[in-house]
């Protein structure tokens, strides 16, 4: 990854600035996005203090014009496009008949149409170089989770765009990972849309037993360089995946009580 240049969707915090330091401090020239000027701000300082070339960009995913001009600040900066990871998420936990449907669709906005968008404007670059596309997803887009009607459609739709993309990409040399953390440590679930659309502000898990933002963005990193094409983390996000597979119906019981047992779950 020397010299390459990596644009993160998301990257003044959580798993996208981890996978900036772990893509910096190979040689990578990283190019970070955010909707927060003084977080992003802050993390192109720190990313800089590590002796790792980094530039930011305002920028909201949701927005098609902002991943236009992200494309081609990008392009203006360093010369060339290798590496997008679409990383930009946003979480919600409400039951589908009380949620407002704005929230849902605020979510898919963001997780879905910000990734067309964002691998719209910079495939002409990444085709060029025979780069990679990179899509964050999650378990909750191989397993429905009750309580995040918006999020796990969402990740869904995003496995089926990165199938789509990886299979018409086959002989162009292009790269398409799809990238599925476990529950892993980070902001999205404070961040999370409750039914109204406000944010939850405390996560409704133990945040201290899930694997780290930096372990997770090791892992991405390497399978970024073996150029895989899918990868799925955690034991449990695993064991969920494959069960679910081969057994669903057992799977929704198993769901339900796990999800159930999170504090003020929407479920009981």
């Amino acid at each position: 990854m020397k010299d390459k240049v990596v644009i993160i969707t998301g990257g003044s915090s959580g798993i996208g600035k981890a996978m900036a330091e772990v893509f910096g401090t190979n040689g990578s020239k990283v190019f970070i996005t955010g909707r927060n000027l003084t977080d992003l701000h802050q993390a192109v300082a720190e990313l800089k203090s590590k002796g790792i070339e980094a530039h930011g960009f305002q920028a909201d995913v949701s927005v098609e014009d902002d991943n236009r001009k992200m494309a081609d600040e990008a392009v203006q900066k360093f010369g060339r496009i290798d590496v997008l990871i679409n990383n930009a998420g946003i979480s919600m936990r409400a039951l589908f008949s009380e949620v407002d449907m704005a929230v849902v669709k605020k979510v898919m906005d963001i997780n879905f149409y910000g990734v067309l968008y964002a691998t719209k404007y910079c495939m002409p670059e990444i085709l060029k170089n025979k780069g990679s596309v990179i899509g964050i997803s999650s378990i909750a887009g191989y397993r429905g989770l009750p309580g995040r009607t918006g999020y796990s459609a969402s990740k869904f739709a995003l496995n089926g765009f990165l199938e789509v993309l990886r299979t018409e990409m086959l002989k162009k040399g292009v790269h398409v990972l799809t990238a599925c953390p476990g529950f892993t440590a980070s902001n999205i679930r404070k961040r999370s849309l409750t039914k109204d659309g406000s944010s939850q502000g405390e996560s409704p898990r133990d945040e201290a037993a899930m694997m780290s933002a930096d372990e997770c963005a090791r892992h991405i990193y390497k399978a970024t360089v073996k150029r895989k094409t899918i990868l799925i983390l955690t034991a449990q996000g695993k064991f969920t995946v494959f069960l679910n597979k081969f057994l669903p119906g057992l799977t929704d019981k198993l769901v339900y009580n796990v999800m159930a047992k999170e504090a003020n779950a929407p479920i009981g």
